[in-house]
């Protein structure tokens, strides 16, 4: 593989493996066992995925009101990762900001939940 700037070069089909949906946020809990500042989310992909659980470093940008009822992209086909008592099955997705305070991906307007980023 070759890599630039940005990293190493992957193909199509790398890429198609990486299932990354919509979901929409329906719990939002603290989760003061974390390492760095964290919300334990639950988040609904539509009936094909159903509701799944993610740790997320987001509390510098976000308020739990601020986040029930977003759509949040995620990528859903990671193994789960344990972290602390807390066992997150999707990777929630965002950004750093020049601080390295995540802000979340997000799509341009509502799509269904489930729907898969192509």
């Amino acid at each position: 593989m070759s890599s630039d700037a940005s990293g190493d070069t992957i193909t199509f089909a790398d890429f198609e493996k990486v299932d990354i949906r919509t979901g929409t946020i329906v719990e939002v809990l603290p989760f003061p066992e974390a390492r760095k500042p964290a919300f334990k989310l639950k988040i609904d992909f539509g009936a094909e995925i159903g509701v799944k659980k993610s740790s997320a470093q987001i509390t510098v940008h976000y308020t739990p009101e601020m986040l029930l009822g977003r759509q949040v992209l995620a990528v859903v086909n990671f193994p789960p990762r344990q972290i602390g008592p807390f066992r997150s099955e999707v990777l929630t997705l965002g950004f750093e900001d020049e601080s390295g305070a995540i802000v979340l991906a997000a799509t341009e307007r509502p799509v269904p939940n489930g729907r898969k980023l192509i």
